[in-house]
């Protein structure tokens, strides 16, 4: 009001105080004023500059000038606009200015009205001349306005904004005054509409101001927004800020395109500055919660309808610095959840779908987001940082792995599928950033992830023990101020799982280097556990010290580049550190290696572990292998039989030990001589190097020494295994395998450790054979006890039907070993090796087997992350590996087809098809461990080019696609293949390979063939629809199979003949129903989701204010609108087919049920969507949806109570079936209330389908009012809705009824209930 009151007045004369006789004082006074302007001007400045006794002649003046007289007036006027010129002249002191203004302001009240306005007018000028240096005359400024707005002459003035409206905008604030003009309107009386404007006004004016001017403005504007206006002013601060960030991103990607004049400003002082807003808002929000509030609350709401305009690295950055308040901790957090998983949730959704990704280009990422947050808070936000360790740590607990038969389901290898998984691996990677880049709270995250790994130990921890692991790779020194908590993890060792304890274990390992209390406080944990009752503590034990033995290397170890458990660059970081020599070492090791002894009399798990352990032992630390092969020799000799003629070979009864009536494995035997020879094979290759370097002969002798007399024994073993019966084991035919009496266990553990011994055994003679002839038939002799043993547990098995005892044992043949075998078997052409090669070609059972156990290798491989045996812990080498077995699996199954195989007589899977088995293993396994390193895998199947060098670039379609025509030829000729020839398992393994193959394609290529073959026609339309889908909306694909069900299966009105228009061949009599049928409506139901999400977002742009954007938000809201009527309207089309089927009972008419109540949801939540908008104003409804409204009544809804009432004659004629049958039979009532039960479930949809398209013809009528458009003109009332009473029909029941067996009456009873239950919502219309 006082600014409408001062601009009023600059448009009127000055009106001031009448004469004593009541008339006004004659103009020609105006002049007689006792002092000159010019003296009075004059006296006022040199006394200012001065600095004497101003204040005392400014009140000399007043008390001289009184209001009641014009003079006085006219007087005070002019020293009030002589003391503004003289103040923001800049020639005085500031103390003196100060007094001035303050007294000034004293004064201001006295003035009258109209010399107020004329004061206001002064100010006005002043301003639009840009002549304020420092804005110290605003404090009066102020002081006149709000004594304007008090003083009486005002009201004449009227209501009215002019002053804002007119003086401020035009022409523009000068950016020196902007600042004291913000901080004037805190003390000035606005209206809600000024305060608005000025707002406004305000904001306009950051992008003309220098960006180290805004952070004073901003903490202004956040003082004024007490008044009100809080939303506008955080939205407009957030959207600047967000648009020079966008802009700043947009310069560094193309640097070249920013014209110089344009360019933003640096970033660090970017940065810079928005931390210091980010501060003053925090201070404010501190002294008004209110302004805290309303910014949770608009963020809320935009991350509703437009996320990306407010939710940025900024506006995060704000919420995280003010989540340190314990009063919005709880809020900002739930909030930042909340987005973070829907953010995950709609990037899924638009992954798998090429419809949505066209409508939503740009998708959003709050995760992005939150990191580049983590990233500018390296720029002295030291007030993120704390909310973003509290966020990281909220995220991470929020998802907890699953337990599957006591261990963690999922692990690291695998990929991230659910949105919850994927927000505690983004939390993770927050605390990761934010450790490297803030130092100082880097011993914070570090004792709250020890904290966690110590106090949830009950639950799986694996996230926090591979963030753990992060950590101390990226700074291992850190490690040396959080000791003693490393320390007290490692006294909660025994409590831990293994799988936890070897991680916890790993990560700390580069500590053990530098800290010597650390290294002893857990040798001495790990000794007091090898003492343990508790099995899994003395397992902790083993695993921790073979984690030290493999990383305290002894002086003259031989370095081992293929090391499966490399330290990388934190270790030798802390080597540089390390303050033990490889003296010290040996001794420690061998300490070590006396205490791991006593595990070799303990639990057979204990023992096994040592046994897995001891070979990475001996690869990275060599100068051990003196200790290691003589405890493992003298481990041999426990179970060896010396006599060379004695069988068998080895003492079995002391591998088992009895506890009452149970037997248990004591010695796993297979494990032991597996170590032994993987150890034995390794000395052989690599201890040469050391021979040639060492003088000592003792020692040289002792180590040919171990080498011989491990040689001999397992020479020895071979032979007498080869030689031995199944009856020198008592394991022949006719002994107990039963697992219920403690022979058959015992036979058992003696037949699993006879098939083990036969493994390892046949794997060290093929390695050491050198092709020779007589090896390979040593190991075929091996492989046929093998098989022998393995047929009878078969058979016993299948008796006794156990599924423990179903379950075949994991193969001891190592991984690498796999990969050699089968390239010799199926791809070594060698002239010298193909008469000892002939021996192993010839028995195709061990062919066979190779396949098997490389099946069974990479199953474990794709389960686990890794597999048994050297290497199996090495990705880098599995993958490899990997490479190798596929590029042999793919030969011998394109060189050798399955209908050119003989599988011959014996029974079982041909080898063709294992290797296409295999294949598809592969093919999942490295598309879900190894996908970065797709492009070399799909290089290394290429057989052509075996040796050519790598290639820099690698088109991953190209090589896709050559390796999928393969698979489509064989696929083309099974399918051609006629009766008996055509292998279903197979073709549909093919289909599989090819849908996984497809998911690296580009472009998209379908399939349509002919099978009749359930199966493969699932695989065959599940491939269509995922190829489809990445190419476009399927629902003009879900029309045409509609179309061929129904031209196959007939119609409901068995009278009408259905045109046969095939556009699918694998669509036929035999795939119909309930194949195709059902993979067609669980694809509709995909296509309802994506239109009920879309219509979710409809309704949040729908909420958008009118704004500059507007047209742009309208634009958009239209394509919606197109795109979901045109996916409804189409999928109706789809439904008419279906509906109008005569379907079978069963999953498919209950399915179809259901997603035609979905559909009618969909559609009355459009109409609802319509409705809102004609209530708000707008828009209309558009003429799409008058068509889409009236195919839904003339194409859909008819049809559906025509389907309802075809269901329910199938029904019935079950039903009387049942009653027929129990005529004749009474004792097969347990089956008639089968029938009748199975019945009342499939019937169950039909009421809630009925509800929900009376609720859309509700919601129709609704629309049709508010749009003044008749809507329901396309809808015809059905006449199964209507309940009539036929006279001729009730009269033939009633005489029915009188001549039924009145045992019979509550079976019909039953039948009427129920009519009359699916019948209760609709809505009677008598006639």
């Amino acid at each position: 009001m006082a600014l409408s009151a001062a601009f009023a007045c600059r448009h009127r004369p000055l009106q001031l105080p009448l004469a004593g006789n009541g008339e006004p004082w004659p103009m020609g006074t105006l002049g007689l004023v006792p002092t000159g302007e010019g003296t009075l001007d004059d006296l006022i400045t040199r006394q200012a500059v001065k600095g004497k006794e101003t204040a005392v002649l400014l009140r000399g003046i007043f008390k001289g000038s009184p209001c009641s007289q014009q003079n006085g007036v006219l007087r005070r006027f002019q020293v009030y606009k002589h003391c503004i010129q003289l103040v923001e002249s800049g020639d005085l002191q500031l103390d003196i200015v100060s007094e001035i203004i303050g007294l000034l302001m004293l004064e201001a009240r006295q003035l009258p009205g109209a010399a107020l306005a004329e004061l206001a007018t002064l100010f006005v000028d002043v301003i639009k001349g840009g002549s304020l240096s420092n804005g110290k005359s605003l404090e009066l400024f102020s002081t006149v306005l709000t004594a304007l707005a008090t003083s009486k002459e005002s009201l004449v003035y009227g209501k009215g904004n002019p002053f804002v409206s007119h003086s401020l905008p035009n022409p523009l604030w000068d950016h020196q005054c902007v600042i004291h003009l913000t901080n004037m309107f805190r003390d000035i009386p606005l209206s809600a509409e000024e305060l608005q404007f000025v707002v406004e006004k305000v904001l306009r004016m950051f992008s003309k101001l220098d960006l180290q001017e805004i952070p004073p403005l901003v903490y202004q504007l956040l003082l004024l927004s007490a008044k009100g206006s809080k939303k506008t002013v955080l939205e407009g601060i957030i959207t600047f800020f967000n648009q020079l960030d966008k802009r700043q991103k947009e310069e560094q990607r193309i640097p070249e395109s920013v014209d110089l004049e344009a360019a933003t400003v640096p970033l660090d002082q970017l940065r810079h500055v928005e931390g210091t807003i980010i501060l003053h808002i925090i201070s404010v929000i501190n002294l008004d919660q209110d302004l805290g509030r309303e910014l949770i609350k608009l963020l809320k709401a935009e991350q509703q309808r437009d996320p990306g305009k407010t939710l940025c690295p900024f506006s995060v950055a704000l919420v995280l610095s003010m989540a340190i308040k314990h009063r919005f901790e709880e809020q900002v957090f739930d909030f930042l959840k909340m987005s973070i998983v829907r953010s995950c949730k709609d990037l899924q959704f638009l992954q798998g779908s090429k419809f949505l990704q066209d409508l939503f280009p740009q998708q959003y990422d709050v995760a992005s987001i939150i990191l580049e947050v983590v990233e500018n808070s390296a720029f002295g936000w030291d007030h993120v940082t704390q909310g973003l360790v509290d966020l990281g740590f909220t995220l991470m607990e929020s998802y907890e792995p699953k337990k599957v038969l006591g261990k963690a389901a999922e692990t690291s290898y695998g990929l991230c599928k659910m949105p919850a998984q994927q927000a505690c691996r983004l939390g993770a990677n927050i605390l990761l950033e934010t450790f490297k880049v803030h130092e100082p709270i880097r011993s914070a995250i570090l004792e709250q992830v020890l904290n966690r790994v110590i106090t949830k130990a009950a639950s799986p921890i694996n996230h926090f023990i591979d963030l753990l692991s992060n950590i101390v790779v990226s700074a291992p020194l850190v490690l040396q101020n959080s000791s003693s908590k490393v320390t007290e993890a490692f006294d909660n060792l025994s409590f831990l799982p293994l799988d936890m304890v070897q991680g916890l274990l790993k990560a700390v390992q580069p500590l053990l280097k530098v800290s010597m209390s650390v290294r002893d406080s857990l040798i001495l944990v790990l000794r007091k556990a090898i003492f343990s009752r508790q099995l899994d503590a003395r397992k902790a034990a083993v695993a921790g010290f073979l984690l030290l033995l493999k990383n305290f290397k002894v002086l003259g170890s031989l370095t081992f580049s293929q090391c499966s458990q490399a330290i990388g660059a934190s270790q030798v970081q802390a080597d540089i550190h390390a303050c033990y020599n490889s003296a010290a070492n040996e001794a420690f090791c061998l300490e070590i290696l006396g205490s791991l002894r006593r595990c070799l009399s303990q639990q057979a798990d204990v023992r096994l572990m040592l046994y897995e352990g001891f070979y990475d032992v001996l690869r990275r630390n060599s100068q051990l292998s003196n200790s290691i092969m003589e405890t493992l020799l003298s481990q041999i000799k426990r179970y060896y039989e010396p006599e060379p003629d004695l069988l068998p070979p080895l003492k079995l009864e002391g591998c088992i030990v009895a506890q009452g009536d149970q037997i248990f494995l004591q010695e796993p035997l297979a494990h032991l001589l597996s170590c032994i020879q993987h150890c034995l094979a390794w000395y052989k290759s690599t201890m040469q190097l050391r021979h040639e370097a060492e003088e000592e002969e003792d020692e040289d002798d002792d180590y040919v020494g171990f080498q011989q007399d491990l040689e001999e024994m397992l020479e020895s073993i071979t032979r007498r295994m080869i030689k031995s019966e199944l009856e020198d084991f008592e394991l022949d035919k006719s002994a107990d395998f039963s697992l219920s009496s403690g022979v058959g266990v015992k036979n058992n553990i003696y037949a699993i450790l006879v098939m083990g011994v036969c493994e390892v055994l046949i794997e060290y003679n093929f390695n050491i054979g050198n092709f020779s002839k007589n090896k390979f038939e040593d190991v075929l002799g091996l492989f046929k006890c093998y098989s022998k043993l393995s047929e009878i547990l078969k058979e016993k098995a299948g008796k006794n039907k156990s599924s423990l005892a179903n379950k075949t044992a994991r193969s001891f043949l190592s991984m690498s070993f796999v990969s050699t075998l089968l390239t010799a078997l199926f791809r070594d052409s060698a002239q010298s090796h193909e008469e000892s090669l002939a021996v192993l070609r010839s028995s195709s059972e061990f062919m066979r087997y190779a396949v098997n156990v490389a099946l069974q290798k990479v199953q474990q491989l794709e389960e686990t992350g890794q597999t048994d045996g050297p290497d199996g812990q090495n990705p880098e080498k599995m993958f490899q590996t990997l490479c190798k077995i596929t590029r042999v699996l793919l030969w011998r199954y394109t060189s050798i087809p399955t209908a050119v195989e003989e599988s011959g007589k014996k029974k079982g899977k041909s080898i063709s098809l294992l290797c296409l088995e295999g294949l598809l293993k592969i093919f999942n396994t490295v598309q879900q461990l190894y996908k970065p390193k797709i492009p070399q895998f799909l290089r290394a199947l290429d057989i052509a080019n075996d040796d050519a060098e790598e290639e820099e670039d690698i088109n991953v379609t190209e090589k896709a696609t050559f390796q999928i025509r393969q698979f489509q030829r064989s696929l083309v000729n099974q399918l051609s293949s006629a009766g008996d020839d055509f292998n279903s398992k197979e073709a549909l393994s093919l289909v599989t390979i090819i849908s996984t193959l497809s998911k690296l394609l580009d472009d998209c290529h379908f399939l349509s063939f002919l099978a009749e073959d359930a199966p493969c026609c699932k695989g065959l339309l599940t491939l269509l629809f995922n190829l489809h889908v990445l190419y476009k909306s399927p629902v003009g694909l879900l029309r045409e199979l509609a179309q061929d069900i129904h031209a196959h299966l007939g119609d409901i009105d068995q009278d009408m003949e259905v045109e046969n228009q095939s556009h699918f061949a694998i669509v036929n009599i035999k795939t119909a129903a309930p194949t195709a049928c059902l993979l067609v409506l669980a694809q509709a139901d995909k296509v309802l989701e994506e239109v009920d999400w879309l219509i979710k977002k409809l309704k949040n742009h729908l909420v958008l204010d009118i704004s500059e954007d507007s047209s742009q938000a309208s634009s958009q809201i239209q394509s919606l609108e197109k795109a979901i009527i045109l996916q409804l309207g189409t999928l109706l089309t789809a439904y008419h087919e279906l509906v109008q089927t005569a379907l079978p009972a069963g999953s498919c008419v209950d399915t179809l049920l259901r997603s035609l109540n979905k559909t009618y949801t969909i559609l009355t939540s459009l109409i609802k969507h319509y409705l809102q908008v004609c209530r708000s104003g707008l828009g209309t409804i558009s003429g799409r949806l008058e068509k889409l409204v009236k195919l839904s009544g003339s194409h859909l809804t008819p049809q559906c109570y025509a389907f309802i009432t075809y269901v329910q004659n199938i029904h019935s004629e079950s039903l009387s079936f049942a009653g027929e049958k129990k005529k004749k039979r009474e004792d097969e009532t347990a089956a008639i209330a089968t029938v009748m039960a199975k019945v009342l479930r499939e019937t169950k949809p039909i009421p809630n389908l009925i509800f929900a398209i009376e609720q859309y013809e509700k919601f129709l009528i609704h629309l049709s009012k508010k749009s003044k458009v008749n809507l329901m003109q396309y809808m015809k009332l059905s006449t199964s809705r209507d309940f009539r009473i036929n006279a001729s029909t009730l009269e033939s029941a009633l005489q029915e009824k009188n001549t039924e067996d009145a045992e019979n009456e509550p079976d019909n009873d039953q039948v009427r209930t129920h009519k009359s239950k699916c019948q209760e919502p609709q809505k009677p219309v008598f006639q």
